[in-house]
């Protein structure tokens, strides 16, 4: 159970520099997906996305080491070596 919190206080403590955050949300809207539905995730920032969900990656942006997804019209950061989600944008 440590460990599961360890993991949990780990990701919320992610922090996104202001002008990564800029530059994220610019390339979602210049580049946007069609947004799925994942039955049984909430979109909680440390909830773990299964597998079978494909993680897109930030093509020509430096700096940036996560991957997105959208789910239910909301843009999804997600830490792509454990799933967990990082960041939800409105």
């Amino acid at each position: 159970m440590l460990c599961a919190s360890a993991a949990l206080t780990s990701a919320q403590d992610v922090v996104i520099a202001p002008e990564q955050d800029t530059v994220i949300r610019e390339y979602v809207k210049k580049k946007p997906l069609a947004s799925i539905s994942v039955p049984g995730v909430e979109l909680n920032i440390g909830s773990t996305l299964p597998e079978t969900v494909e993680l897109h990656t930030f093509e020509d942006v430096p700096d940036v080491k996560y991957r997105y997804v959208v789910v239910d019209n909301k843009t999804v950061l997600v830490e792509p070596s454990t799933r967990k989600i990082v960041k939800v944008y409105e």
